[in-house]
This record gives C-alpha cells, sequence and structure tokens, in this order.
C-alpha cells in the first residue's frame, strides 16, 4: 500500500510467497517458520539501523550497496540476454536507471520541499517506436493499489465498460505473475516514462513482458480513467 504509486512513501516490504496458510484456519504461530522469521526480524532490524543512520550525503552512503547491486543485476542481465536473444543493453539501461533512481530519491528524502521541486530527472532519453514512445501518468483519484484481497477495482470497472481482460493480467513471467506486473506498470506510469521504458523496467524485475501487451494494458487503463496519456 505504502509503495502503490499514489502514496510514494518510501517502505520495505518482506514477504514469503506463497503461502498455504494465509486466510486459512492453519493461518496460526504454530504453522510460522522460525527460521524465516527469525530471518525477516534480522532484516528488518539491519534495515532500520541501516536508514536511522545515513548522513546529510546519501550518494556516499549508498555507494558500495549501488555498486554490488549493479554488479549482480549486470551478470542478471548478461544471463537473460542469452536466454531469450534479447540486446544486453535494455537490461543494462533498465537497471542503471534503477541505480540513478534510488541516489535522487534518497536525496529527496534529505532535501527541503523547494529543492526537491527542482531535482533533475535522471531518466535516460525516451527510446522506443511508435506507440512506445507514448508516456501515461496516473491520475490523482483513485487512490491505492487496484487489485487487494477481496477486491478489484480494475476489474468491477472494466466490466461495466466492456473491456476485455487485458493479456497482462494473464501473463505469466519468469518470476512474477500479471497481478504483480499490473501494480509495477501503473507504479512506473509516472508521467515521465515511456511505454517502452515502462516494458523495460517491469521486464527487469520480473522477467521479459511483450510491448504491446503492456501498451494494451496501459490503454485499458485510460478508458477507466485511471492514467491518462500525456504525449
Amino acid at each position: 500500500m505504502y509503495q502503490d504509486s499514489s502514496f510514494k512513501i518510501p517502505a520495505i516490504y518482506l514477504n514469503d510467497w506463497p503461502d498455504r496458510y494465509i486466510h486459512t484456519n492453519f493461518d496460526t504461530a504454530a504453522n510460522i517458520d522460525p527460521t524465516k522469521l527469525k530471518r525477516a526480524a534480522f532484516i528488518g532490524a539491519a534495515s532500520g539501523y541501516y536508514l536511522a543512520t545515513l548522513t546529510q550525503n546519501p550518494s556516499n552512503d549508498l555507494a558500495l550497496v549501488l555498486v554490488e547491486g549493479a554488479k549482480a543485476r549486470a551478470a542478471y542481465a548478461a544471463v537473460r540476454a542469452l536466454q531469450r536473444a534479447e540486446p544486453e543493453w535494455i537490461l543494462d539501461r533498465a537497471s542503471g536507471e534503477y541505480d540513478r533512481e534510488v541516489v535522487r530519491e534518497m536525496q529527496r528524502f534529505f532535501d527541503s520541499g523547494a529543492q526537491r521541486n527542482r531535482a533533475p530527472s535522471l531518466h535516460e532519453p525516451k527510446l522506443g517506436t511508435g506507440n512506445g514512445l507514448f508516456i501515461y501518468a496516473r491520475k490523482s483519484e483513485p487512490k491505492g493499489p487496484l487489485a487487494v484481497f477481496g477486491s478489484d477495482y480494475f476489474a468491477d470497472r472494466a466490466a461495466s465498460a466492456g473491456i476485455e481482460t487485458p493479456q497482462l493480467l494473464r501473463y505469466e513471467g519468469l518470476w512474477g505473475n500479471g497481478e504483480e506486473y499490473a501494480y509495477e506498470v501503473l507504479n512506473f506510469a509516472d508521467g515521465t516514462r515511456n511505454a517502452q521504458q515502462i516494458r523495460d523496467a517491469v521486464s527487469v524485475e520480473y522477467g521479459d513482458v511483450p510491448l504491446e501487451i503492456v501498451i494494451e494494458y496501459l490503454r485499458a487503463l485510460e478508458k477507466i480513467g485511471v492514467v491518462e496519456r500525456v504525449k
């Protein structure tokens, strides 16, 4: 909820999935894995300590973390490029953008409101062709994720608007399913990224996804009034 693009509250979310006990009568303390619980507590405590002791120059504090993360993502991109015959530079570019955005957001966290509004964009030049150049921005309403337990804003509005279920919602990637892809596509629709960049970013996270079904989903969101095309 916090990380949803309508709120944009930096947060660390720890979960273990799939969970065969969740929302059942077996969802009890007896079925908690103590090793996983201890691991989550350690990661949470270490993350809290790290954030609490950041200095006013987050670029230096994050340098080592970003270097190691960049190395790992670069290695990942090379393997994925071999698996699917897609140019490696696409994933490298999206991964590099991630690193820059981490530094930028930490700087905004420390800056005043006036400075924050003047923060320059660190996105790469808009690459893409045709419909991949379209840029979408999320509207101020509705707020929150479109799909949560027991509620699906998109499905309810799409049905009344006569919109068929977009292919993205049924898509299964290497590391993510349709709901995860859809959540992140909407998060990345911030008025600065085009459809190609959004596709590249979610591909780095969850595995390759065809550009055309990302565009189809963005157009469906536009029809139900969640996003608007700004360019």
